[in-house]
């Protein structure tokens, strides 16, 4: 490999990273409003952790954090 071909690459592995990371961000922010909706509509947090394939801590933690949803 040589030296601009390393940099070709990391550069697109940058840009696949930052990608991947909004995709992330975005798909918390879903699942937390989602999950507060369910929470409005009465569903458990138990079913809800449950559904989203997260711990019941793992919900409460993630309804608890500041960022907007």
């Amino acid at each position: 490999m040589t030296e601009a071909e390393a940099i070709r690459g990391l550069r697109t592995a940058a840009r696949r990273r930052e990608r991947a990371d909004t995709a992330r961000r975005e798909a918390t922010d879903d699942l937390k409003r989602i999950a507060r909706e369910a929470q409005k509509a009465g569903v458990s947090m138990s079913q809800i952790a449950r559904e989203a394939g997260v711990s019941r801590q793992g919900l409460y933690d993630l309804l608890a954090d500041p960022r907007p949803s």
